[in-house]
């Protein structure tokens, strides 16, 4: 089985364009409406009186519980050939789009909680499908490049939740951030409608025979048998442990440490962060289809390096005391550690075949999503609660000196499945 679609199948270039645009745009709003809650935690907190640990609950465990489990059904489903992946990514817009809006009602803690977990479950149904898409589309040595592209949707729409969700918060109070973030993406998903069509349904698609969906037993033992898929799963892991966490308590370190407000925050950390995160983001892509075209193991080099290079510098911006000079120095690791994000995901799609792709990114996002987003922003929040007596409002930057230290695990075993490329990538 090959990683390609099938000869005479092949969409023309802009095909390709206007679908990655779409995607782009529709992940865009996926994380302004997963991130937007970083910027609004403080604010929160004090209205409804919340600990630490219940941000950490109400920031990460509770959309990637959801997020994750469901990933894994709804993939297999957008793998099926009868599957129209269009249709799919604009339902599961539209329903985390209205459950971001409703975490703007929410009275206590138990509602936002809920509506967080319904902003998961929409969410579970768009990159796994996307992914699956674009793989399709992009010809292999372009894939890294193609999926880094979509993949700047997590930067820009960091960004925009952090400087939307700030702004709108100081003037007019994060309930209404909320609206504004979440009721855009009801019209969005009409436009995916409208704009995209599944390849699959295509004339020549349709004249050939389908090959039939394979079990979930067997897409997992097609994944897992790749041993760089293996390591590259561990090591996205550890990258999301680490960025997640880090991304929800360092805009609340700026508040608590240097004492800015929400607004603030958002403005310059979330463009300072989100212009270095877009051009990580794709650099890595480049740096992939590069340096990888003559030995693979390259594709996951700059990643592995990256990471080792932005410790002393993240260690550096947590200790300065004048904030501006912190906000500039965090921005070198914010680029070296979005290395990663478009070779992991384009390694998925190449170490598997054809009728697992999406089943790939799931099992991906499955292992960053209930270790990264689930676990990070809550083992932060309770290292915070539990520094506080002996660091009192440092308890925050001490848990980033320690997670800044942390980058090391990915490091490793970004290196290790470098190692296993050129026997298994793109050989299926």
């Amino acid at each position: 089985m090959t990683a390609t679609a099938p000869a005479g199948t092949a969409p023309d270039k802009s095909t390709l364009r206007i679908t990655l645009w779409v995607l782009l745009v529709v992940y865009i709003f996926n994380f302004l409406d997963r991130q937007i809650v970083n910027i609004l935690a403080e604010p929160i907190k004090r209205d409804l009186g919340l600990s630490d640990t219940q941000i950490g609950l109400m920031t990460g465990i509770a959309f990637a519980a959801f997020y994750t489990f469901l990933g894994i059904p709804i993939a297999r489903y957008a793998d099926k050939p009868t599957t129209n992946r269009v249709r799919l990514i604009s339902a599961a817009l539209v329903i985390w789009s209205g459950m971001t809006a409703l975490c703007g009602m929410a009275q206590n803690f138990f509602q936002l909680l809920l509506a967080r977990i319904g902003v998961g479950v929409g969410e579970a149904g768009c990159t796994p499908a996307a992914h699956s898409l674009i793989a399709d589309l992009a010809p292999p040595e372009k894939r890294a490049s193609a999926i880094s592209f979509y993949s700047l949707g997590i930067p820009i729409g960091s960004l925009l939740g952090m400087l939307i969700g700030g702004l709108v918060a100081d003037a007019y109070g994060w309930r209404t951030a909320f609206l504004v973030a979440g009721l855009p993406g009801i019209l969005l998903a009409v436009i995916v409608l409208v704009v995209l069509r599944d390849p699959r349904f295509s004339a020549q698609m349709q004249a050939a025979t389908p090959k039939p969906a394979i079990s979930t037993q067997e897409a997992l033992k097609e994944i897992l048998k790749s041993r760089a898929f293996v390591l590259m799963a561990i090591a996205g892991a550890a990258a999301a442990f680490l960025s997640y966490g880090k991304a929800t308590w360092t805009t609340i370190f700026f508040q608590r440490t240097h004492e800015l407000s929400p607004g603030e925050v958002g403005f310059w950390f979330g463009i300072g962060g989100g212009i270095a995160g877009i051009a990580g983001t794709w650099a890595g892509g480049y740096l992939a289809d590069r340096f990888g075209r003559e030995n693979r193991r390259h594709v996951l080099t700059a990643p592995a390096i990256g990471m080792i290079v932005a410790i002393p510098i993240a260690i550096w911006s947590y200790w300065v005391e004048q904030w501006w000079l912190s906000l500039i120095l965090i921005m070198v690791p914010t680029l070296l550690n979005a290395l990663y994000v478009g070779p992991a995901y384009s390694c998925a799609q190449g170490l598997v075949p054809l009728r697992a792709r999406a089943m790939a990114a799931a099992v991906l996002l499955f292992a960053q999503n209930l270790i990264g987003l689930g676990l990070g922003p809550l083992f932060f929040g309770m290292l915070s609660d539990g520094f506080r007596p002996m660091a009192g409002e440092d308890s925050v930057r001490w848990v980033l000196y320690g997670a800044a230290l942390l980058g090391l695990i990915p490091s490793f075993f970004f290196w290790r499945a470098s190692l296993h490329l050129n026997r298994e990538l793109d050989k299926q």
